[in-house]
């Protein structure tokens, strides 16, 4: 497993260089998106939502289920919030960010849209290593299937991941396999056992990210989040996903269903 060192500055608008980049490997990152300053709003949001829902007994968001876990004291969390900037003007205001607004180029020649009350939403994942937590690592996957199991084409899409913790290599997170959004049909939905599987890969690469970075990956690209060697807040990984996608649009709101699927990856999601 190799770590991967290229590395951009993201402008106003996204470069040639970039853009060929990511269309060669399905991955790229980009050094300093956001500040240490902004990176403590939007975690303060975090406890903040998370507080609140608890006290609500909230279970679901617009038909998603929350992932809830415990803490070294044994404390009931959420380890992944749902549609977060519906009830945030600070994370709503990033999903305006022209900066994030440029990344769509690497949807083209297709329409690409922040699917801020679609999929998901403004998911932000809070994985920490504990004896009791559930939610510590996720296995091999591509975001594509879903669009399957909706009895839709597969259409590209990005997920684009706002870091807001220090997450060396060595500590686990983000694992991709470079080219694998070029894979044909079989492969994507046979190469691995979907969440399952959580071996190594020799062609895997894992990822420096520093608070306030950002990663961009190709959602049929093979992906998963490798556990952290550490527990405790050592191991501590906060990351925000905003989805990026093209096709029909799709919104969802209180009334809408649990999509199937989640009731099968509540089973395999550790």
């Amino acid at each position: 497993m190799k770590k991967w060192e290229s590395h951009f500055e993201l402008g106003d608008t996204v470069t040639a260089e970039q853009l060929n980049f990511f269309d060669q490997h399905g991955v790229i990152v980009f050094r300093n998106f956001i500040s240490r300053e902004k990176v403590a709003v939007y975690i303060n949001e975090l406890k903040r939502l998370e507080t609140l829902w608890l006290e609500e007994n909230r279970d679901k968001v617009n038909g998603i289920p929350l992932k809830f876990g415990k803490d070294e004291q044994g404390n009931r969390t959420i380890q992944r919030l749902c549609f977060s900037s519906l009830y945030s003007d600070p994370l709503h205001q990033l999903l305006e960010e022209p900066r994030l607004k440029a990344l769509m180029a690497f949807l083209s020649p297709y329409e690409g849209r922040i699917a801020e009350n679609e999929k998901d939403g403004l998911v932000i994942n809070n994985y920490i290593n504990t004896p009791n937590s559930t939610f510590t690592q996720m296995g091999w996957h591509t975001d594509s299937p879903r669009d399957l199991f909706l009895g839709q084409k597969i259409m590209p899409m990005l997920n684009v991941g706002i870091h807001l913790d220090d997450c060396p290599f060595e500590n686990g997170g983000l694992r991709v396999i470079p080219g694998t959004h070029k894979q044909n049909m079989l492969k994507l939905l046979f190469g691995k056992k979907y969440f399952i599987d959580n071996n190594d890969d020799p062609r895997e690469v894992g990822f420096d990210m520093h608070s306030g970075d950002l990663s961009v990956h190709d959602g049929r690209l093979w992906h998963r989040v490798k556990q952290s060697p550490k527990f405790g807040e050592e191991s501590r990984r906060r990351v925000m996903y905003v989805p990026m996608v093209t096709g029909k649009y799709k919104p969802k709101d209180e009334n809408s269903k649990t999509p199937f699927y989640h009731r099968f990856t509540g089973k395999v999601h550790h």
